[in-house]
């Protein structure tokens, strides 16, 4: 059985990184603080107890914001702002959208889903486009 290998970068690429193992987990996350930490309806984080996070270029760009008196943490490129993996105590949290290779799992869940913004329901008959539309 061979390892998986995730490569990742930031938007700017002066930030890149290898994920060497497989991920445990896959949640869309709708707290208020991941809301705002994306700008969008949910975060979409990728969590391993396993893997090794390897940084091949820009580490001293990296920064990280832990919102004081709890467990939020968010890291990300300090010349673009994207978001990028974050290594926490026995685990990894890595944004599923930093990674440049594409992913064999989907997502296993929505979580805080009482939190969900009300824009964020029953957009499945939404008119989808593959670019900008007209």
């Amino acid at each position: 059985m061979t390892m998986a290998q995730h490569a990742g970068s930031c938007l700017c690429g002066a930030v890149t990184f290898e994920v060497h193992g497989g991920f445990e987990r896959f949640f869309l996350c709708h707290c208020s603080r991941c809301r705002k930490d994306t700008g969008s309806a949910h975060a979409a984080n990728l969590f391993s107890s396993t893997a090794r996070l390897d940084w091949l270029s820009g580490q001293e760009k990296v920064r990280t914001y832990r919102l004081p008196q709890s467990r939020h943490a968010r890291s990300f490129c300090s010349v673009c702002g994207s978001a990028l993996p974050i290594v926490e105590e026995g685990f990894i949290v890595v944004p599923a959208g930093s990674l440049d290779s594409e992913l064999a799992i989907t997502p296993d869940a929505h979580i805080f889903a009482a939190s969900r913004a009300s824009w964020d329901r029953n957009l499945s008959g939404m008119a989808a486009f593959d670019a900008l539309p007209p």
